[in-house]
C-alpha cells in the first residue's frame, strides 16, 4: 500500500486525529463545583481584577490557535478550510508531541484579509498565541503584519519557520561540501510567501560574521530583476537586495553556475539537466510538497552532492515542523508579545547546532526527537528575553 493510501484508511478509521481531554478528574458534585459554579466564580473575579492572571488561572499561556483559510495548503493550492483541516489536526498532534503544547485548527470560511484580522483578534484572548498557516501570498503578509498588535505572538510559519530551517540546513550543508557561506550562489525558485521570507533571513545574516550576498529569486515569470514589470510590492522590494549582477532570463538561465537551488515553488520543476549545469559539489533542496521540484534519488543521479525535500521518507527532510513547535514554545514561555528577528534567527542557529558532524544524508536533526525543539524553545526564550519581545 503505498503512503497515500495508507493515510487516507488512518484518517477514515480514526474519524480525525486529535481529541481534546481534561487536566482534573471530575468525579462527584465537589469536584463539579471545583472546576464549574460555583467555584469557578473566584478564577473570574481575579482575572477582571488583572487580565495577566489569565496566565495562572488557564491555559492561555499554553495554547495557540492554528488559523487557515485553506487557501495555499502544502503544494496542493487553493483547497479551502474544510479540506484544510487534516494538515491542521496534523500540526496540533507535532505542538503537542514536541513541546507539550495544546494547538486548536481554526479553519476559516473566509478569504478576505480584513474578515481574517477582525476574527484573529476577536479570538486572541483565548490564546497564547497565533500560527498563521496556509494562508496565500501576498495577502499573508498584510494578514501578519495587521496582528503585530494583539498582544501576544503571531507567527507565519510557512514563511519564518520555513526559512529558519533551510537556514540551519545550508549553515551544515555548505559545511559538508566545503564551501564558505558568503561564496554561495543561491538560487530561490518560488517568490511566494516561504521564499520571499527565506531571502529575507539568509540577507539578515550580514548582521553576523558570515553572510549570504549572492542571492537570485525566480517566479513563474523567471528571473526577478529590479524594474521588472508586474512584480508585486514584496518581490519589488527585494529585487533591490538580491540579483545584484541584474541577470535576466529563466530558472534554467539563472541556475548556470549556482551552488544552491531552494525549491519552494512546484513539483517536477528542475530537470537533470539543470542540475548538471550547477557549479562542482551542487546543494539541492527541492521542497515543494508533495511533489518536489525533482525527487531526490534523480536529484542525486543527476550530480547533487547534497539533496534535500521536504519530505519524510527521504533523508534531509527539511520541513518547518524542526522549528515551529520550539518556536512557540520558547514565545509562551517567556511570555513574549511578538516574535523578532533576534529570536528566529537564533532559532536557525540552535537548529544547526544540534548536528554536531553534518554528513551528506543528515544536514539536519531527526525531526521527532523532542530534545531538538527544546533546545530550539530555550534559544528562542533567552532571545525574547534578551530583547524584550
Amino acid at each position: 500500500m503505498n503512503i497515500f493510501k495508507e493515510s487516507l484508511r488512518l484518517h477514515r478509521e480514526k474519524k480525525g486525529k486529535i481529541s481534546l481531554e481534561s487536566r482534573v478528574s471530575v468525579r462527584n458534585k465537589h469536584d463539579l463545583s471545583l472546576i464549574y459554579t460555583p467555584g469557578v466564580a473566584s478564577s473570574c473575579s481575579e482575572i477582571s481584577k488583572d487580565k495577566e492572571k489569565v496566565y495562572d488561572l488557564t491555559n492561555k499561556g499554553n495554547s495557540i490557535a492554528i488559523v487557515t483559510d485553506g487557501s495555499s495548503v502544502m503544494g496542493l493550492g487553493n483547497i479551502g478550510p474544510e479540506a484544510a483541516l487534516p494538515v491542521m489536526e496534523g500540526k496540533a498532534i507535532l505542538f503537542k508531541k514536541l513541546v507539550d503544547i495544546d494547538a486548536i485548527p481554526i479553519c476559516l470560511n473566509t478569504q478576505n484579509s480584513k474578515d481574517i484580522i477582525r476574527i484573529v483578534k476577536g479570538i486572541s484572548p483565548s490564546f497564547g498565541g497565533v500560527n498563521i498557516e496556509d494562508i496565500a501570498a501576498p495577502k499573508c503578509f498584510e494578514i501578519e503584519n495587521e496582528l503585530q498588535d494583539i498582544n501576544i505572538p503571531v507567527f507565519h510559519d510557512d514563511q519564518h519557520a520555513t526559512a529558519i530551517v533551510i537556514f540551519a540546513a545550508l549553515t551544515n550543508a555548505s559545511k559538508v561540501v566545503g564551501k564558505r557561506l558568503e561564496d554561495l550562489k543561491i538560487i530561490i525558485n518560488g517568490a511566494g510567501a516561504a521564499g520571499i521570507a527565506t531571502a529575507k533571513l539568509l540577507l539578515c545574516y550580514h548582521e553576523q560574521e558570515a553572510c549570504f550576498k549572492n542571492i537570485i529569486m525566480c517566479d513563474t515569470q523567471g528571473i526577478i530583476y529590479k524594474g521588472r514589470d508586474n512584480l508585486n510590492r514584496y518581490k519589488s522590494e527585494l529585487s533591490r537586495v538580491t540579483n545584484l549582477s541584474a541577470k535576466v532570463g529563466t530558472l534554467k538561465d539563472a541556475i548556470k553556475k549556482a551552488d544552491v537551488f531552494i525549491g519552494l515553488s512546484s513539483g517536477g520543476l528542475l530537470t537533470p539537466t539543470m542540475i548538471q549545469s550547477m557549479s562542482a559539489k551542487p546543494i539541492v533542496f527541492a521542497l515543494a510538497n508533495p511533489i518536489p521540484e525533482i525527487m531526490p534519488e534523480l536529484a542525486l543521479k543527476s550530480g547533487a552532492t547534497i539533496v534535500g525535500s521536504g519530505r519524510s521518507d527521504y533523508p534531509n527532510q527539511i520541513n518547518n515542523m524542526l522549528a515551529f513547535p520550539g518556536i512557540f514554545r520558547g514565545a509562551l514561555d517567556a511570555r513574549a508579545k511578538t516574535i523578532n528577528q533576534k529570536m528566529k534567527m537564533d532559532a536557525a542557529l540552535a537548529l544547526s547546532g544540534c548536528v554536531k558532524k553534518p554528513r551528506i544524508d543528515r544536514i539536519l536533526p531527526p525531526p521527532l526527537k523532542k530534545s531538538n525543539a527544546v533546545k530550539v524553545a530555550n534559544a528562542v526564550k533567552r532571545a525574547a528575553i534578551k530583547s524584550r519581545a
